[in-house]
């Protein structure tokens, strides 16, 4: 299968168990750089760094991390109604450049009120999606060059510019590529007329599948085509036993307050795609598993994408193939802690998604593929 497959930078924290400090660890530059390297050393496409209160910056994180970084990509959010369009095109810009192409961009509306209302914007559901409209109107055509040297003008409803242009464009032609992921009709009309790339949370295949179909549909009023992606984490061994055992390890001490807590936290949310991740669990322990391997216990206290595949490698290369037959090409995956799992992931799952790790072709004896037998013989290719 010719897939993308990002993995995810924990800015907001990361431990070995959900909702509490046990097993936590600090997530700071060095152990940012240690999850972007294992990323970019074993092969993945890129990664996603996520945004909100709870997040350090992502733009400073990713700028951060270029040279530590040879091949890896990575995918940052711009937020419309919250910076103006000329900003946002002069980083994403300055970004492209300086990474050598390496920027993808990650359109986030935003869903929490309270968290958007705190940094300045009021403005309702259906009045972010118009901002975000016209921003992109903007920001596409900014970075396109439209208006050579004249600039370009633009008057909207909440929107104004007057000869926006970029002096230093991207590397990237037209643009950075734009990702956006959102489930309300406001949503699905935005990613029909303007983004590249819609990105879906891990519901049932069955609930993927329609999406796309009316995206799909969306999308041909406007003469254009779009590519999709998921967003899920992954929790792999080498038995399924052992994945299930590792799934219920997980949120082994989380307690029913802490549950209870963050449902209340994520219901006050106006985000259709937050109501549709809760509505796969309603909080309870009991009703994980919402499809075949498709656990949605880290969306128990987790907000944003909720759900993981569960299983040995066969199982979750299944899995994936399954979504892949719907369309999907990009998979954005993560896992507990994150630096291990990107290692745990690569070495399980790349081989059956026929994807070759870095050196893998047996040019470095001393890369990551085994240790010499004996000071004398190199050990066997693995077959599985």
């Amino acid at each position: 299968m010719s897939l993308n497959v990002f993995w995810f930078l924990p800015t907001h924290g990361d431990s070995r168990y959900l909702g509490t400090t046990r097993g936590a660890r600090p997530v700071n530059f060095d152990y940012l750089r240690q999850v972007a390297v294992a990323a970019d050393t074993s092969g993945y496409d890129g990664v996603l760094i996520p945004t909100g209160r709870s997040c350090e910056d992502p733009w400073v994180v990713a700028s951060s991390l270029i040279g530590a970084t040879k091949n890896l990509k990575f995918l940052v959010a711009i937020r419309p109604g919250l910076s103006t369009p000329g900003l946002a095109v002069r980083t994403a810009a300055t970004f492209d450049r300086l990474s050598g192409g390496r920027l993808m961009v990650n359109v986030v509306t935003g869903g929490d009120q309270g968290e958007l209302e705190a940094d300045g914007l009021f403005a309702d559901h259906a009045t972010r999606y118009d901002i975000s409209s016209e921003f992109l109107r903007v920001w596409r055509a900014a970075l396109a060059g439209e208006g050579e040297e004249a600039g370009f003008d633009f008057e909207g409803q909440h929107i104004k510019v007057k000869g926006a242009k970029t002096l230093f464009p991207p590397v990237q032609k037209p643009h950075p590529p734009l990702y956006f992921g959102g489930s309300s009709e406001a949503a699905h009309e935005l990613a029909a007329e303007q983004v590249d790339v819609y990105l879906t949370w891990g519901e049932p295949p069955a609930a993927v599948a329609e999406k796309i179909a009316d995206i799909r549909a969306r999308a041909a009023k406007y003469g254009r085509t779009v590519r999709f992606g998921i967003r899920l984490h992954v929790i792999v061994r080498e038995t399924n036993e052992a994945a299930w055992k590792a799934a219920d390890e997980l949120i082994s001490h989380l307690d029913d307050e802490v549950i209870a807590r963050a449902q209340a936290a994520f219901a006050k949310m106006d985000s259709v795609g937050q109501r549709r991740m809760a509505a796969l669990h309603g909080g309870r322990r009991d009703k994980l598993e919402v499809s075949p391997n498709l656990w949605a216990g880290v969306g128990l206290v987790r907000g944003g994408a909720g759900t993981a595949l569960v299983g040995d490698p066969e199982t979750v290369t299944a899995r994936i193939k399954e979504y892949a037959d719907l369309g999907i090409e990009t998979f954005i995956f993560s896992g507990y802690p994150h630096l291990e799992e990107a290692y745990r992931f690569s070495e399980l799952v790349f081989p059956l998604l026929g994807r070759k790790r870095p050196g893998e072709d047996g040019a470095s004896l001393t890369g990551p593929f085994g240790e010499v037998v004996a000071n004398g013989f190199l050990p066997k290719v693995s077959q599985s």
